[in-house]
């Protein structure tokens, strides 16, 4: 499945499908992290983090940001929230991927000739007003390529043909533009950055002023490329086309962010004003609002431009877009918080299991029939009887040491065979003890109770003296309302941060 996918993201790439290559290197790299896994005969939870840790090496590797892919990694999974156990994996595996790649190609970033861009704390609302703009063609994106996914699946073209017709249509849709629109761009490129991932149109975006056209005539030239990039991709995208939606997230933001620091330049005449930082930015607040991942959109951005010029409005637009844009979200698969995840809700009750102690659910007004180590059977049936609830009888010395155990199973049995011993004490019957006391929590108590098969543990202090018991219904209880508990959580979060 690791080579079909290569080579059909292959296919599409290279004949042009308006896409990026990050989306199947994510896949590939967390595949080949399942396969390790596999080979390693790890568990589930450490196959999990050998996936996330794949996924950090294949953008580490495409993008040669090391720090930004470990954090998209573990970020992207949930809307609020991140793997934390998975960072320190993925950190190791995004160094190692990083190591590599320089090793063989270089030392270089993916945008070339990026200049410094000094701080001017006056240019924070255009940045913010920025953040605006951009989150809402964000928007516009999610809802163009889910309507045109939608209409694919709709359509009776057979599964395997329906990229053949994305194709078709997005050449039919993009050799007019690139046609028209060339005439106006010294030098085009791969399809105006209509076709591709579109990182030359962004690096034009960028410090492209010799490719692009003077004045207000760039503005425009730039807008219209990120409002058909975005029909473009959803084309590549929504047919099925085995492409990425990332590196088109990108050129969006980094277009429409151009267009508007030229604008800004050419209304306010503040020669400060670099369109380059709000091509940048606008990279970051698009990807990292729409898919949730506001601290790995920053980081990546820096990285990119190989230093943190940009570090305080990253900052702001980061946290406006994702603001404006929580009920929208890139990937439908993103769950909320771990709370709300599969993986992880039984480890939240586990969690609230080991924050009550034993002592949180004893009931001390009812204390438990115990014997002697001399009592008889017919005395200990007797004093059971009385105990209809209770299944295990602790066995206590003179001065009320827990010194053995005898259930009711065992006194069934000893019943059965009376005539053949007749003399039979509490001593010969009972079992070695398994206790608890009151400053164990619920967990270990649990974990007792299913080891030694009993559904009740005594519970005893640090002398041995008996206190109680602890019963296993009063572990289900605590259970289920811990997953109530959860469950609850995770449905008022849930409609607040899902996709439209």
């Amino acid at each position: 499945m690791i080579g079909l996918k290569a080579l059909a993201s292959m296919f599409t790439l290279g004949t042009g499908g308006a896409g990026g290559r990050e989306g199947p290197t994510m896949q590939i790299g967390g595949a080949l992290g399942s396969l390790v896994a596999k080979w390693l005969r790890v568990n589930a939870r450490e196959r999990r983090i050998l996936l996330v840790a794949g996924v950090a090496a294949g953008i580490s590797a495409v993008f040669r940001t090391p720090l930004g892919a470990a954090l998209l990694a573990v970020e992207v999974l949930y809307k609020d929230g991140f793997e934390s156990d998975a960072l320190i994996p993925s950190v190791l595996a995004s160094v190692v991927s990083y190591s590599v790649i320089i090793s063989i190609f270089g030392q270089t970033t993916l945008f070339a000739r990026v200049p410094r861009f000094p701080f001017h704390p006056g240019q924070l609302p255009l940045f913010a007003l920025l953040a605006l703009l951009v989150a809402g063609l964000a928007a516009g994106f999610v809802a163009i390529f889910r309507r045109v996914r939608g209409l694919f699946q709709a359509s009776r073209i057979p599964l395997w043909a329906r990229p053949a017709v994305g194709g078709l249509l997005l050449g039919a849709f993009t050799v007019p533009l690139i046609v028209f629109l060339g005439d106006h761009i010294h030098q085009p490129g791969q399809g105006l950055g209509l076709l591709g991932g579109g990182y030359g149109a962004v690096q034009m975006a960028i410090s492209g002023s010799e490719w692009l056209p003077e004045g207000w005539t760039a503005v425009v030239l730039l807008t219209a490329l990120a409002v058909a990039k975005l029909f473009a991709s959803s084309l590549t995208i929504g047919s099925g086309g085995s492409a990425g939606d990332f590196a088109p997230s990108l050129a969006m933001g980094g277009m429409v962010g151009g267009a508007f620091g030229r604008a800004a330049q050419l209304l306010l005449h503040d020669p400060n004003i670099q369109p380059g930082a709000f091509a940048l930015v606008g990279m970051g607040a698009f990807y990292g609002g729409i898919a949730h991942v506001p601290l790995a959109a920053l980081v990546l951005v820096c990285e990119l431009a190989g230093n943190y010029d940009l570090l305080v409005p990253l900052m702001l637009t980061q946290g406006i877009a994702f603001i404006a844009l929580r009920k929208r979200a890139l990937y439908e698969a993103q769950v909320g918080t771990l709370r709300e995840s599969p993986v992880h809700r039984d480890t939240l009750i586990l969690s609230v299991l080991q924050t009550l102690r034993v002592s949180d659910v004893v009931d001390a007004r009812a204390p438990p029939a115990c014997f002697s180590p001399r009592m008889t059977l017919a005395q200990m049936l007797e004093q059971a009887s009385n105990a209809t609830r209770q299944e295990v009888f602790p066995v206590v010395s003179a001065d009320g040491r827990l010194i053995g155990l005898i259930t009711s199973a065992t006194m069934r049995v000893a019943m059965a065979q009376a005539a053949d011993s007749p003399w039979a004490l509490a001593a010969d019957l009972m079992q070695p003890p398994v206790s608890v006391q009151p400053s164990d929590d619920l967990r270990t108590a649990g974990e007792r109770m299913l080891s030694s098969g009993l559904r009740e543990l005594p519970i005893v202090s640090k002398e041995l003296t008996l206190l109680g018991l602890v019963t296993e219904s009063a572990l289900a209880s605590v259970y289920l309302q811990g997953a109530t508990r959860a469950e609850a959580e995770a449905s008022s979060v849930g409609p607040g941060s899902s996709s439209p």
